[in-house]
């Protein structure tokens, strides 16, 4: 069944019919609330207050993020840092590459476990993944392949609750049932998204359908270019960038969107399946993980509209267009660029830059990767000059994993959930410690603001 076969038959659900416009005037009516009464009670538009701090609402020893020094009770910026369980990112990257080796299960297993992994723990840990790394019997024909949708995230939400159907200790939420749960996700993940991809191009772009059975042996990045291509070919430094993306985005403090819908649904005592999914649609978001998609549609547009990619006026002229709400989806942003934490860098923006030069050597786009460097240059500068801004603004990873994904032949379906792959790491060691540590996010207060009105009989109405 073609795209435009489902498209036909599935027309009257997607319509929006003059009566659902009317209604929705009245939605706009009565749902806006006064921006001046935020200011009036102090309450924070979000988690964090005007002057860019966050709304404590928890502990945890999962990671760290450090973007300014205290100096005398000032808040002064400093170069990015990110831990892990204590470890500095960039100690724990120039680790595994220099040795050699992927290293997303090394820090899976510190995210989850609190520790750094031996030779011997860390062998059995990827043969433990490896084992998990299959799926029920009819899966892949039964749930993957029925109802295919080009939107990828859907598929990974869709396919972690049916599973919920085949585990016999699905609502066990003791540690030893959660942390299996955990594991058995953080395996099936890439299993989820390619063959969903599979399908989709299959049925919507009449591709031929290929599904290739992960091999034990590989990393979670090589048996994702493994399972992606069809003739399952892909270079060791292809394999290694990939699992360096892996590790930067596995986690990022329980701050973050998707992660605080982890904590927030796992105080409910919900099971870890329906917890997934949520964390899913947190980050499905184009302002959370849809970022780099932006970053590359922008780039694009970029390119279309400079015709010199090295005139710094031109590509300067261009920036400001953005800033001004004059280019692209006119938004107002460079995206990329800033970080809801981070001030003077983002060090993951800064460990990947240096793999993203090699690759792009490899690839014969030194050319788009000189354009990417201006553009980082000039926008931090650019914005500094047209922003007022309380801290200073740097490339995020956002701005180069599209990039480099784009390198790697991932098609832009599956930027998203890559970082789902990634995050499930993240996810599960902070469930596992919201679990343990019996938490109590699971009520926070808002104030009601509404006028009191007295009830009106429904003859009286007018």
């Amino acid at each position: 069944m073609t795209g435009s076969m489902f498209n036909a038959m599935d027309s009257k659900y997607s319509e929006i019919t003059p009566r659902i416009l009317e209604l929705t005037e009245l939605c706009l009516e009565n749902s806006s609330i006064d921006l001046e009464l935020y200011k009036k009670y102090k309450v924070n538009r979000g988690l964090r207050d005007l002057n860019g701090n966050g709304v404590l609402t928890g502990l945890t020893e999962i990671s760290e993020i450090q973007a300014f020094d205290d100096a005398d009770g000032e808040k002064i910026p400093c170069e990015g840092k990110l831990f892990y369980r204590g470890f500095d990112i960039e100690a724990l990257v120039d680790g595994f590459v220099t040795e050699k080796r992927f290293g997303f299960e090394e820090t899976t297993y510190l995210l989850i476990f609190g520790k750094l992994p031996t030779k011997q723990q860390l062998g059995d840990f990827a043969s433990l993944l490896a084992q998990y790394r299959t799926l029920p019997t009819s899966f892949v024909r039964d749930i993957i392949m029925k109802a295919p949708t080009p939107d990828m995230m859907n598929t990974l939400a869709r396919s972690v609750l049916t599973l919920h159907a085949y585990d016999t200790k699905a609502n066990d939420v003791t540690i030893p049932n959660v942390l299996r749960q955990s594991l058995l996700l953080t395996a099936v993940f890439p299993l989820f998204a390619v063959y969903g991809y599979q399908t989709y191009r299959h049925y919507f772009e009449g591709d031929s359908l290929v599904i290739h059975t992960p091999k034990p042996e590989l990393s979670t990045a090589e048996n994702i270019l493994y399972m992606l291509r069809p003739d399952s070919k892909y270079t060791e430094l292809e394999a290694r960038i990939l699992d360096v993306a892996l590790v930067l985005h596995a986690e990022h403090g329980g701050g973050n969107n998707s992660t605080f819908t982890t904590h927030v649904v796992s105080s409910s005592g919900t099971d870890t399946y329906s917890t997934v999914a949520a964390s899913l649609g947190s980050l499905k978001g184009p302002k959370h993980g849809g970022a780099n998609i932006k970053v590359v549609q922008m780039f694009e547009d970029l390119k279309r509209n400079v015709a010199d990619w090295t005139d710094e006026d031109q590509i300067s002229g261009y920036l400001r267009d953005l800033l001004h709400k004059n280019a692209f989806d006119k938004a107002g942003l460079i995206y990329g660029m800033g970080h809801a934490v981070y001030s003077l860098s983002d060090p993951r923006a800064n460990i990947f830059k240096k793999f993203v030069k090699s690759l792009s050597e490899e690839k014969g786009r030194t050319e788009e990767f000189r354009l990417y460097s201006l553009v980082e240059r000039l926008a931090a500068q650019i914005i500094a000059e047209e922003r007022k801004i309380y801290k200073g603004v740097s490339a995020n990873i956002d701005f180069y994993s599209g990039f480099v994904y784009s390198m790697l032949d991932l098609p832009l379906e599956l930027y998203t959930p890559i970082f789902a792959i990634a995050r499930i790491s993240g996810w599960s060691a902070h469930r596992i410690e919201e679990l343990i540590n019996a938490g109590k996010i699971i009520r926070p207060s808002y104030k009601s603001v509404a006028l009191k009105k007295p009830y009106v009989k429904l003859q009286n109405r007018s």
